[in-house]
């Protein structure tokens, strides 16, 4: 089975430029993981050969969100809107107090989607940014990331999980061009760098590194100044996670950095 993920920084944007439906047509991924769509399902005025498109958006118009592109082939004669569930779930986000935060009710943003895939779930995140002020750090730190993690590891109870998307941060300093300019500012902070340990210690490990080890120069995120996608000055912050139990299975985990369409490339999973 091959899994995708994408930050498309803006479903109809890179659907009109046809990055998308090339993507699909040169890889046919069975499932196609995305994030930060910034976009209703009823916006939606176009379709993909052979694949299901379901979103799960923001309150907040234009901002966010998450969805899934299913193969058709895989789904079959199943209803995809029963195999799908929105959000953190109310009792962990009150927990945790997702909506106390200035800058709105993380919750409320689309961020998390996940999919009954049969043998495991599949979740995608938008993980929330900790912004260029750390204004957001707080939240990531105390709320979002132990939010998530308990929820996974709610999930986890049930069947294996995998998660995957933009997690907004760069695990280790060989997932960044540049850390020892980057220690602290936000993606690179203690903080959340200890929030994906904290995955790890959950019963999760980054199949990247699980297939390909530390090898070098392999990011997902490229800022728009300064060529710096031309020069590969990048970040490695978009992941597969796969549950441990479960990680003996994985086949590839491949960084798809030649596609273009967004700031951010696909990655993709090959699990048996």
């Amino acid at each position: 089975m091959k899994l995708a993920s994408w930050n498309v920084n803006g479903l109809r944007a890179v659907a009109t430029k046809g990055s998308l439906a090339d993507y699909l047509c040169n890889n046919r991924p069975d499932i196609l993981c995305l994030q930060e769509v910034k976009a209703k399902q009823n916006q939606i005025d176009f379709t993909f050969d052979g694949y299901s498109l379901i979103l799960n958006s923001a309150v907040r118009a234009g901002y966010s969100g998450t969805g899934f592109l299913v193969s058709n082939e895989w789904l079959g004669d199943r209803d995809i809107n029963e195999l799908v569930m929105p959000d953190i779930p109310t009792d962990i986000a009150d927990k945790y107090q997702l909506a106390q935060d200035s800058f709105g009710d993380a919750n409320q943003e689309g961020r998390v989607f996940v999919l009954d895939v049969g043998n495991f779930y599949l979740a995608t995140v938008y993980t929330p940014n900790s912004k260029g002020d750390l204004t957001r750090l707080q939240l990531r730190d105390k709320q979002w990331d132990p939010a998530f993690l308990e929820y996974m590891a709610r999930l986890r109870q049930d069947k294996p999980v995998i998660f995957c998307g933009d997690l907004n941060v760069a695990a280790t300093e060989i997932d960044l061009a540049n850390p020892k300019q980057n220690v602290g500012k936000h993606g690179f902070t203690d903080e959340e760098r200890r929030g994906f340990a904290n995955f790890l210690t959950g019963g999760f490990v980054d199949s990247f590194r699980y297939i390909h080890g530390e090898i070098t120069d392999k990011y997902t995120w490229w800022t728009h100044w300064a060529r710096a996608r031309e020069r590969n000055v990048g970040w490695r912050i978009d992941y597969f996670m796969v549950d441990e139990r479960i990680a003996d299975e994985i086949q590839q985990a491949n960084i798809i950095d030649k596609q273009l369409g967004s700031d951010h490339c696909p990655i993709e999973l090959v699990i048996k």
